[in-house]
Parts: C-alpha cells; sequence; structure tokens
C-alpha cells in the first residue's frame, strides 16, 4: 500500500508539471498573439490609429496655441531706431525703437522712419500702416541734446526740422497712430502728422516747448488748434501743461481711448486690418478729401470732394463694389 502511495504522488506531481508546463506554452502563445494584434500592422489597429489621426486636428482647434506668433517685417532693411513688421494681412507696422531716451525723436531716427514709411507707402502689399511707441512711451519729444547747441544761423540755413514737419503728409495710405504713455513736444506732433490717433485713457500729450524758451516747431500750433480749437490750443501751448488720453478723446483729438495698453494694440490692428480690407483707390481717396477738409473753406472743400468722387467712377473697383452690392456678393477688390 505504501508503495502504491509513492507511485500515485509521484504520478500526480508529474501530471502538475505537464500542466504547468501546458499553461506556459498556452500563455505564451497568448501573450504573442495578443502582442501581434497590437502592432501597428493589424488591420483593425491600423482603422483605430486612422480614426485617431482625423481627431487630432479637430482637438488642436479648441487648445490655446503655444507656439509664438511670428510677426513678418515688411521692411528688409535692419533698422537701429525703428523696427518694421506685418502684423496683419495689409498692414504695416512702424515702432519707435529708443527704449532708453523714451522714443525721444533725433535726426537719426527720423531719416529711418521716413525711409521705412516711403517703403510701406510704395508697397503693393500695404493699404495701411500703423505707427507706434512702447507701452511706456510713444515719443517724450524731440532729443534736446541735439537741439540745445543750433544757432539761428544753423537752423534756418539747414532747415532745421523740415523733413520732421511733414513727415507722414507725403504718405497716401492710412496712418493710425496709437499712443501709450509719454506724447510730448515732437512726440505729439508726430501722432498729430497721423490720419487717425488711437491711444489709452493713461497716455500723456502735450506741447511743453514753452518750458524750454521755445515754441512748437513741427506743426504743432496749427494741427492742434484745428483738432480742439484756438481757445484750449492756446492755454495748453502757452501754459505747457499736459493732457491724458482721456481728454484727448473728448475733446476730439483721438478718435478712441482704452483702459489697457493690450486694449489698444487690439483694436488698432483690428482697424487697420478692416482698413486694409476695401480697395486701395476708394480708401486713398477717402483719406485725401477728409485731409483736405483742413486746408480749404468748406464750399471750396465740397467741390473738392466731388471731383474726387466722380474720378472713382474711372476706377475698376467702383464697378466691382456697387455690383457685388447689386447681388448681394462679397466684392473681390482689384485695387485698379
Amino acid at each position: 500500500m505504501k508503495g502504491t502511495g509513492k507511485e500515485s504522488k509521484g504520478k500526480a506531481s508529474k501530471g502538475k508539471e505537464r500542466k504547468s508546463k501546458e499553461s506556459k506554452g498556452n500563455d505564451s502563445k497568448r501573450s504573442s498573439h495578443l502582442s501581434s494584434t497590437n502592432r501597428p500592422t493589424d488591420r483593425h489597429s491600423l482603422e483605430i490609429m486612422n480614426v485617431l489621426r482625423t481627431m487630432r486636428p479637430v482637438a488642436s482647434r479648441f487648445q490655446p496655441s503655444t507656439l509664438p506668433r511670428v510677426v513678418r517685417p515688411f521692411s528688409s532693411k535692419t533698422f537701429e531706431h525703428i523696427q518694421t513688421s506685418e502684423p496683419k494681412p495689409g498692414v504695416a507696422q512702424v515702432t519707435l525703437n529708443r527704449p532708453k531716451a523714451l522714443n525721444a525723436l533725433c535726426t537719426p531716427l527720423i531719416v529711418e522712419l521716413n525711409e521705412a514709411l516711403s517703403e510701406a507707402n510704395a508697397s503693393d502689399k500695404v493699404n495701411v500702416i500703423v505707427l507706434t511707441g512702447s507701452e511706456k512711451a510713444f515719443a517724450a519729444g524731440a532729443d534736446i541734446k541735439e537741439m540745445a547747441p543750433l544757432t539761428f544761423s544753423k537752423a534756418y540755413t539747414s532747415s532745421f526740422i523740415e523733413s520732421w514737419s511733414d513727415l507722414t503728409t507725403r504718405v497716401k495710405k492710412p496712418i493710425i497712430a496709437a499712443v501709450s504713455g509719454h506724447a510730448l513736444g515732437g512726440g505729439c506732433e508726430l501722432a498729430m502728422m497721423c490720419d487717425l490717433i488711437y491711444c489709452t485713457e493713461k497716455a500723456n500729450f502735450g506741447q511743453p516747448e514753452i518750458k524750454l524758451g521755445t515754441i512748437p516747431g513741427a506743426g504743432g500750433s496749427q494741427r492742434l488748434t484745428r483738432a480742439i480749437g484756438k481757445a484750449k490750443a492756446m492755454e495748453l501751448i502757452l501754459t505747457g501743461k499736459s493732457f491724458s488720453g482721456v481728454d484727448a478723446e473728448k475733446w476730439g483729438l483721438a478718435a478712441r481711448a482704452f483702459g489697457s495698453y493690450d486694449e489698444l494694440m487690439t483694436v488698432t490692428l483690428k482697424t487697420a486690418e478692416t482698413i486694409a480690407s476695401y480697395s486701395k483707390v476708394a480708401v486713398q481717396g477717402c483719406k485725401e478729401v477728409v485731409n483736405k477738409s483742413q486746408d480749404l473753406a468748406l464750399r471750396d472743400g465740397v467741390e473738392y470732394e466731388r471731383r474726387v468722387f466722380h474720378s472713382i467712377f474711372g476706377s475698376q473697383d467702383q464697378k466691382i463694389g456697387m455690383k457685388a452690392f447689386a447681388e448681394k456678393q462679397k466684392p473681390t477688390w482689384t485695387h485698379e
């Protein structure tokens, strides 16, 4: 009986070993099968992966981009005192860049600014120009160090500042000044040379030349008077007092004033993009007739406007625009 027990135990242990080997074999086959079905080469897996691939672009639309925004310069040239960019289609941006001097205007900067504006004016890709500085200063005036040693004969014979006073008037395309921080003296005059001023509520405008024993020299007395009236302009120029962006909007110098710098730049570029979407012929015509209202008597101005209005009927865009309106379609401008 004992021998029989040993034999039965031996048979049982052998049976367990056999089952264990079979189980391991089956497990390895099972894992091999599972790994093979998880490979991308499996037809079912490939179908799932293809579905996931098609879903990725959809998901990405709901996630904010972490990539930096690429802003292309409209000018291929590198400047020392300004920066150029093309933040929106058809919009050129020129940024004054003398941070240590609060963007004080000096002759080298004006030369670069003239060059950049002329290039933007001549470019077929540009319809609107934005002129701005930094959050702290649009332009805190003219460079006093450059002006201090001048004599009458030197200033008179060299026509000093003449190239500043009509800096933007030779440009046919609309220029929007985005003003934040200081815009004093020459900086205020530069902003007023533009066709449209947007500013922050805390912007600091003024013509403080009286405090330096001189007067505005780049059109400040003329443009400020036309913008806000003789009484207020006389007070500001005689006292040298500055005024805020809130006042600039209230008095009609600025079209709009915004609570923050970010809002200022966002709305400025949005406005510029809107203008850039219209016919260049019509846009430049609008700028021309509005600016002429500052130079002509009412009767002469109305007649001038009518002549420009008549001339627009010779453009292709006038035909395209009116036809598209009648057909309730969006016009595609040729800018001719």
